[in-house]
């Protein structure tokens, strides 16, 4: 992983230099602060482990300057990873660094996250800015097989405590702290959806119509 840094951080300050995909340029603290801390919550998390070796397939949300979904890429090539992102400069800089790092099992969809049908089962990250109470409505599903991951600071609780009660149709399943070398206190936090028979409450409803609703399977 240290090699990938190199040659991640090599692509960052040489052919995207102007694109100020991330503002951690030294080498260590690159390392530390997005290798690490893409790969870390895998490394440590065992329900996380389970969840991405048993449905095969992870989709992250929001991944920016590709964290974490190139490095989990690169240190789980029996994995396909499926990438959303609504700024497609994001999509077109971070599809040219995995190519260029040769990541074969990434896929990268320029869309929003309420655009997409989850039809097939798969893990679901998020680590950019924005709470629970945000993302996990906006999910389209027609299936219960998904789990959600969210990777946020010592204060998500206290932040979210409100929003989270109000998650009738998701159920926190583990709250974990994630340590990661010269970064603050991190938690990796998961939700699975409730398990209520077809019809009950709602909970598995058809999803949300939109004119842009693509199948998350098209990109498998």
């Amino acid at each position: 992983m240290q090699n990938f840094s190199i040659r991640y951080l090599n692509i960052l300050k040489t052919e995207l230099a102007g694109l100020n995909l991330t503002k951690i340029l030294d080498p260590d603290e690159f390392y530390n602060k997005q290798i690490l801390d893409s790969i870390n919550p895998y490394l440590q998390s065992e329900l996380f482990q389970k969840e991405v070796q048993s449905k095969g397939v992870l989709v992250d949300v929001g991944f920016g300057g590709g964290f974490p979904i190139l490095p989990l890429a690169q240190m789980l090539p029996g994995i396909k990873f499926i990438g959303i992102e609504s700024k497609n400069k994001k999509v077109e800089a971070v599809r040219l660094i995995a190519e260029r790092l040769g990541l074969n099992n990434v896929t990268l969809v320029h869309s929003r996250l309420e655009d997409v049908l989850f039809d097939v089962p798969s893990v679901v990250t998020f680590k950019a800015v924005g709470t629970a109470a945000d993302y996990l409505p906006a999910i389209n599903h027609d299936m219960n097989k998904l789990t959600v991951f969210l990777y946020k600071g010592p204060n998500f609780i206290e932040l979210e405590g409100p929003g989270l009660v109000k998650l009738e149709k998701w159920k926190m399943i583990e709250n974990q702290e994630i340590n990661v070398p010269g970064t603050e206190k991190r938690y990796l936090i998961s939700f699975a959806l409730n398990n209520v028979p077809r019809g009950t409450n709602n909970q598995n409803k058809a999803p949300r119509a939109t004119k842009n609703l693509v199948k998350l399977s098209d990109f498998i």
